[in-house]
């Protein structure tokens, strides 16, 4: 299985990871994360759990709001502006020529029956075109520049006028195929997108689909390949679209309708880090092994910031059959029993976007504005990760203890000598 995985599977998935597509809407879509977090942060402010908070506050209330719709309702046009400048310096293209081309194309697809530009598709709603049109404008932009179809000016001439009318071919292109499909044809470019891809979607928002992704990068890690990483480019913009939606949903007081939103994955299923290592962290700090007891020891503060390459490497995890199992399993478990809480609505729903560096019990606190029974059900997941972890590590400390008793009896005639 392992030699099946390692010589067909994992090439396969390092090409897809390392795709430049994939790589610049990956790298594009973190773009918006310092505006959501921050819309997020008056969002908190805005819904604290104290009682009365929300009487109190009144009508200021709905000013704290308003950065949040603003933040959460751009998130379609950062992402566009931020794929098609990671796209265009990867193909060694001019970024904000191919920046300046794309918004003006997206914005020209959103408009409306009446010609107006529909805002609304500014934010998750027009996530999706925003992903593929930024793409498609970019290889655009680069056919006519290989192909040296553009306006030639003297090289005298200042570099910054130089490549405005560099653009000028490509950027009349773009518009006016967007343009003539839109507004001739009458065609909705943005729900087009959103229908082809509403399969994977809805894929995605089911417990099958995300114990798929959950075995894809548990599998991906037990190779060595931060399998988080690699399928990144393509389950973000999805998740990122669920937790906009998730979010607006919270504002308006309304029933939350994603699961698998953005923060599921990081805070509701990996308990320090991917494979949920922290219950192992936990068990190494009391080992018997020096060597476990030392690595346990360097390994729990990076494994509270949900960081675990010193536990996949250190133990160490990869290609080790003991303890891939364990690493597969726990995150399964975690996320079934994760899911049907929030499906029960025993525990709350991710709401807000927070850095997923924060620690267990304080990011599923954060993530679903200060619900208390997500927040137990995070430090619930750190006892069952050790419970899972627990007698797999034993039979792996058992080897090394005796090993290190070993390598000391080795030692103890040279000593005495």
């Amino acid at each position: 299985m392992m030699k099946f995985l390692e010589s067909r599977v994992v090439p396969v998935l390092i090409k897809v990871g390392d795709n430049a597509i994939l790589v610049a809407v990956r790298n594009g879509i973190a773009f918006t994360l310092p505006f959501i977090v921050a819309g997020s942060l008056f969002l908190i402010i805005a819904n604290l759990p104290i009682p009365g908070w929300t009487e109190w506050l009144g009508d200021f209330g709905t000013k704290l709001s308003v950065p949040v719709n603003v933040t959460f309702g751009a998130i379609g046009l950062i992402a566009a502006i931020g794929i098609s400048f990671n796209l265009a310096r990867q193909l060694q293209l001019d970024g904000v020529s191919c920046c300046c081309i794309t918004v003006a194309v997206f914005m020209l697809a959103q408009l409306d029956d009446a010609g107006k530009i529909n805002v609304s598709n500014f934010g998750a709603s027009g996530l999706f075109s925003a992903i593929i049109l930024s793409i498609l404008t970019v290889y655009v932009v680069r056919f006519f520049i290989q192909r040296k179809i553009y306006i030639k000016l003297p090289e005298s001439v200042p570099p910054a006028v130089l490549q405005s009318f560099v653009s000028l071919v490509p950027a009349t292109v773009c518009l006016t195929v967007v343009w003539f499909v839109r507004v001739i044809l009458d065609f909705d470019i943005n729900a087009f997108f959103t229908l082809i891809l509403s399969p994977l979607v809805l894929g995605m928002d089911t417990l099958p689909g995300m114990l798929l992704l959950v075995l894809t990068i548990s599998l991906l890690w037990c190779c060595g390949i931060h399998g988080t990483n690699v399928l990144s480019g393509i389950t973000s913009p999805i998740f990122l679209k669920f937790i906009a939606e998730n979010t607006e949903a919270f504002l308006n007081h309304q029933p939350v309708p994603h699961i698998a939103a953005e923060g599921f994955y990081t805070f509701f299923i990996c308990a320090g880090g991917s494979g949920a290592t922290m219950g192992l962290v936990l068990a190494m700090i009391f080992s018997r092994s020096r060597y476990y007891r030392s690595l346990g020891r360097m390994s729990i503060g990076p494994a509270i910031f949900c960081i675990n390459e010193p536990v996949i490497f250190g133990v160490p995890m990869v290609f080790n059959p003991l303890m891939m199992l364990p690493l597969i399993i726990t995150p399964l478990v975690l996320c079934t029993i994760s899911w049907l809480l929030m499906d029960f609505n025993i525990i709350g729903r991710p709401v807000l976007q927070v850095p997923w560096t924060m620690p267990p019990i304080l990011n599923a606190w954060f993530a679903t504005a200060g619900n208390l029974p997500a927040a137990i059900w995070s430090g619930c997941m750190v006892v069952i990760s050790t419970v899972i972890y627990y007698p797999f590590f034993k039979m792996m400390e058992r080897n090394q203890i005796q090993k290190e008793a070993e390598e000391d009896s080795a030692l103890s005639p040279a000593t005495s000598t």
